[in-house]
């Protein structure tokens, strides 16, 4: 997969993703492209990246795509190690009001993480990757996303709902303001069952605000109808003391 910037007839600038056929069809992963391009071309929010349309010739898919100027999020907290509290709370907020759009159009993103979020030319975050994502409309046992970023219904196999989401952003705002997801061991096994016991620590370095702990707490709870609603996630007071409510972090 390679992604070129490329320039519509209205010079607007634009991100083509091209996809080979072969490595879709040996990964078997078409219906997941199909999926990803059905649900995102019909989403408008200003942090998800809009997928504009699609086009292929007997090898290639190309996917035109909104082109985020300042690139993958995840190599900007590879580079600072962890962000600001501000910043991440800058950062949730945005990714809280994109979730509730999505969860009002019956779509579950399911993946939630660094790696598929990029950042836009004035700095807010872009929801970017879809691959994952299903309409809700029946509940999902399937298995899927980043290991670190599973809830304990999918690591068991149990039916699952838009909640997982609620799960993944908790498991996203630790590793902002830590710099590593909470429940990291060395063994996937070890990962598994800290997960399904959600086992919480909260290290003394770097320093985090009792607030900011009470939200993840609230977020990364087992029981999937216990974790805090996203509309209530934008009233927390962590949220509503830290957060640019422009979505834009003005570091």
């Amino acid at each position: 997969m390679s992604i070129w910037p490329g320039k519509k007839k209205s010079n607007h600038i634009v991100a083509l993703k091209v996809l080979f056929k072969s490595q879709l069809k040996q990964s078997q992963v078409e219906h997941q492209l199909r999926r990803e391009v059905e649900i995102q071309s019909h989403l408008r929010h200003p942090n998800i990246l809009r997928l504009y349309g699609y086009f292929y010739d007997q090898t290639r898919v190309y996917l035109i795509l909104e082109y985020a100027a300042k690139g993958e999020l995840y190599k900007e907290l590879q580079k600072c190690k962890y962000f600001s509290e501000k910043r991440a709370a800058t950062y949730i907020s945005s990714l809280a009001r994109a979730l509730i759009y999505c969860h009002g159009k019956h779509v579950i993103h399911r993946d939630i993480k660094p790696e598929n979020l990029l950042i836009g030319a004035q700095g807010e975050l872009k929801i970017a990757d879809f691959g994952w994502s299903v309409h809700t409309f029946n509940r999902r046992r399937t298995m899927c996303g980043t290991l670190d970023y599973l809830p304990p219904e999918m690591v068991e196999s149990v039916e699952h709902d838009s909640s997982v989401d609620i799960w993944s952003l908790g498991v996203l705002c630790y590793e902002f303001l830590y710099g590593v997801p909470p429940f990291e061991a060395r063994e996937h096994s070890d990962t598994y069952r800290r997960i399904i016991k959600v086992d919480l620590r909260f290290p003394p370095k770097p320093i985090v605000s009792s607030s900011a702990k009470d939200l993840i707490s609230q977020m990364l709870v087992k029981d999937s109808s216990q974790r805090l609603p996203l509309h209530k996630l934008l009233e927390h007071p962590w949220i509503v003391q830290n957060a640019d409510l422009s979505g834009i972090f003005r570091g």
